[in-house]
């Protein structure tokens, strides 16, 4: 069970990605006041941790309904999640997210962040959505279940204290430790991604 609550919590913690998220909900929430910040970064944990723990439960009901194997998502996911990887690894992801946060910001009637962009896409995007299925996909019985649950609410945790702490934070951090951690979990991430396709490749033509 260790095992298990440990690959998730990375694939998770990698994927949701809260040291990446920081810096883009300070510059998107410099102009707010403290109280104001809190309840947004509040409001977006909860409202990305409500999606993904939907997809997680039903998920595999909406596959079944669309007559998608697990395994064919498994490949799919993987094959997402690489993309992602590389994203990271060559700091793409970080780019489009700064883009994505100056428009916000370029409006100004768009006061609250919470919603769009950080609840969604920023944090329950297309790539931790098909991380929450495919953990719960691969998951053994309720205990299984319960585990990957439980990991998926301390990465949400650690990322509502990361947005919390996002202006001291990237003070402490600095641009360019954050570049190298970026790296790191980019290629952690490709590795992992890699296992999914494997997996799906053998569970589709029984290897």
């Amino acid at each position: 069970m260790l095992h298990q609550f440990i690959s998730a919590f990375i694939t998770l913690f990698v994927v949701l990605d809260p040291p990446g998220c920081a810096p883009i909900y300070a510059g998107l929430t410099a102009g707010a006041s403290a109280a104001q910040r809190r309840a947004m970064a509040v409001r977006a944990c909860f409202i990305a941790g409500v999606i993904l723990l939907v997809f997680a439960l039903f998920g595999e009901d909406l596959l079944g309904a669309l007559h998608i194997e697990l395994d064919s998502f498994r490949i799919a996911g993987g094959l997402m999640l690489f993309l992602i990887a590389l994203d990271m690894v060559f700091e793409k992801r970080t780019q489009r997210r700064e883009q994505r946060a100056e428009k916000v910001m370029a409006t100004p009637e768009v006061e609250d962040v919470s919603v769009f962009p950080m609840a969604m896409p920023m944090l329950a995007g297309p790539g931790a959505i098909a991380s929450v299925m495919l953990l719960e996909g691969g998951a053994n019985g309720l205990q299984g279940s319960l585990v990957v649950l439980a990991a998926l609410l301390v990465v949400l945790v650690l990322t509502l204290l990361a947005l919390l702490a996002a202006g001291p934070l990237m003070k402490l951090v600095g641009a360019r430790v954050e570049a190298v951690v970026t790296r790191l979990l980019g290629v952690l991430l490709a590795a992992l991604a890699a296992q999914y396709v494997i997996d799906g490749l053998r569970g589709s033509f029984n290897v």
